[in-house]
């Protein structure tokens, strides 16, 4: 089996290229090609024709993207429309990530993917707009994540209060913004068994069990590095004047990808492994 990986050199797509497992695996990063260009992008899955195509390209600048709308739509939008098309037109399965920032976290329960989206940020519509148009692929898998943390680089809110707390430093953290993190192994494993195992395709929410506050994520974090007296600075998301909103409450229910025949496990076992894997 021949995969191609597109932005493979982020946070998920490294962490897919360097996962085991007997593939052929192609990654393209900026540098190798515009992603944007219909023609040069068609031209080279034609030539290439992998069985799979994972796109982990995605301009994710959050509040950059309120100010840079078209470079927003191009990357999360329109390019997605161009992979799906290639990809239908050599029969290949299209693997898409998109967010919980399409909901505008009101929710007092876990989202679904049957609950509708109502993004509030140039960030969040480019993320829908690809949603819908990785449907070009009839062959296709959307997987929702949020917060996601892991992988070769170490840029995620979680790593951030791992060094704030183990350089005896205040970490802020949100105790009214609700969110269920996202593992980059467990995403690349989740998504492994969709590419093998070919459940019913669609849109999937991707994330570890369970839900928590960003305080409560933070009081794991200190008891997985032995910190008995943590610094941790409650601090609400109305204090912080972000260029773009956030959805408040952003938790999202995995049932069905669990339905499918994939358990996501929990976001305490799953920053346990983490942690323990970077050595902290």
């Amino acid at each position: 089996m021949k995969l191609l990986v597109t932005g493979a050199a982020g946070q998920l797509g490294r962490a897919f290229t360097e996962h085991r497992g007997a593939a052929q695996i192609v990654g393209w990063t900026r540098s190798d090609i515009d992603i944007t260009n219909h023609r040069a992008v068609r031209d080279a899955i034609e030539t290439l024709r992998p069985d799979v195509i994972v796109n982990c390209a995605s301009f994710n600048q959050v509040d950059q993207a309120e100010d840079d709308q078209v470079t927003a739509l191009e990357v999360n939008g329109i390019a997605v429309g161009i992979l799906a098309r290639a990809a239908a037109a050599i029969d290949a399965v299209l693997v898409h990530y998109s967010t919980d920032f399409v909901f505008a976290g009101t929710a007092a329960q876990p989202y679904t993917e049957d609950d509708r989206p109502e993004p509030r940020s140039v960030y969040a519509q480019s993320k829908l707009i690809g949603e819908w148009l990785a449907a070009d692929a009839p062959k296709h898998y959307v997987f929702r994540v949020e917060s996601l943390f892991g992988g070769p680089h170490r840029r995620s809110s979680i790593d951030r209060i791992a060094d704030k707390l183990t350089a005896g430093e205040p970490a802020p953290v949100f105790f009214d913004r609700v969110v269920s993190p996202s593992f980059v192994a467990d995403v690349v494993e989740a998504s492994w068994f969709a590419i093998s195992e070919r459940p019913a395709f669609g849109l999937y929410h991707c994330v570890n069990g369970g839900q928590a506050t960003w305080l409560e994520v933070g009081q794991e974090i200190a008891r997985c590095l032995g910190l008995k007296d943590p610094t941790l600075q409650p601090v609400s998301v109305q204090d912080v004047k972000l260029r773009a909103p956030r959805p408040q409450y952003a938790a999202l229910s995995n049932a069905k990808l669990a339905d499918a025949g994939f358990v996501m496990p929990s976001w305490q076992e799953a920053i346990r492994r983490y942690l323990q894997g970077a050595g902290a």
